[in-house]
């Protein structure tokens, strides 16, 4: 049977991948003031990290509409899909999952089967990346989920953010405990693992980039490991050289800038890892 992989804008997989694997990618949208733009189509992450700082008020972040992904559905079944597996960024933290499932009722002409991924960024590209290389090897519906869903269990994101104020903007925290925790310098830290997402905070970026080293052992050793950032590459770069230090047997680890639509809601600065757990 031909399943083809659909996902969206913030799975953060390099084009490279997406393009191979043959996996459709359903763009959020980002609204800036009066512009609206395509997540990863007219808005490139370098131009948004560079403007991000002046742009008053905030972004904004919208999911595509119901109507968006019963078109994506009907191109597929037009190149010949049999069958049509979408994953998407977690329900916590995005409706784009419900949009994609009200699409799937509504669409008949092949079977279209949701799925939310747990995750974020490359948290989602890796479990859909495993989905699409299942597909590619002709696996059932019913094989890929299976495997997709043992996965996710193993993959975790956690990340390190400068400064609590693009949270706030964006309406993701009260105002005051913002304002607090940036009267007192705290580090806030951000982990997720099958939907559940937690923050923790540290005084000083000593010992928020310590965590996140603690953590990198406790999950080891590592089926995928990757850097995730936004807007900082020469601190991921630096990372990665320390992270090669302390373990060594991590090898060649891709650094990835992460999507516009996250960005806007992480704040420039934004640093940390997207891993799956060997079994």
């Amino acid at each position: 049977m031909n399943i083809r992989i659909v996902t969206d804008s913030t799975c953060d997989l390099p084009e490279e991948i997406i393009s191979r694997q043959e996996i459709t990618v359903v763009p959020l949208y980002i609204n800036v003031g009066e512009q609206s733009y395509l997540d990863g189509v007219n808005l490139t992450r370098d131009e948004f990290y560079t403007q991000l700082p002046t742009y008053f008020p905030a972004p904004k972040t919208a999911t595509p509409g119901i109507e968006t992904f019963i078109q994506v559905y009907e191109r597929l079944a037009d190149e010949g899909a049999q069958a049509i597996l979408s994953i998407h960024i977690s329900e916590t933290l995005s409706a784009t999952v419900n949009s994609a499932r009200a699409a799937a009722e509504r669409f008949t002409r092949i079977p279209v089967t949701v799925l939310d991924s747990t995750q974020l960024s490359l948290g989602t590209g890796f479990i859909v990346e495993k989905a699409a290389q299942l597909a590619g090897l002709g696996k059932t519906m019913e094989e890929i989920i299976s495997a997709v869903q043992e996965v996710m269990k193993r993959t975790y994101v956690f990340a390190s953010l400068k400064t609590l104020e693009y949270l706030r903007r964006g309406g993701r925290m009260n105002f005051a405990i913002a304002k607090f925790g940036e009267l007192l310098q705290l580090k806030p830290l951000l982990h997720m693992n099958m939907s559940k997402a937690s923050a923790l905070r540290t005084r000083t970026n000593k010992r928020a980039r310590q965590r996140l080293l603690d953590w990198l052992a406790e999950y080891a050793p590592y089926e995928r490991l990757a850097i995730v950032h936004a807007g900082v590459q020469e601190e991921a770069e630096a990372l990665y050289e320390q992270i090669r230090s302390f373990f060594p047997e991590v090898g060649s680890v891709p650094i990835v800038q992460i999507t516009p639509v996250l960005g806007a809601h992480l704040g420039i600065g934004a640093i940390g890892f997207a891993c799956i757990s060997k079994k």
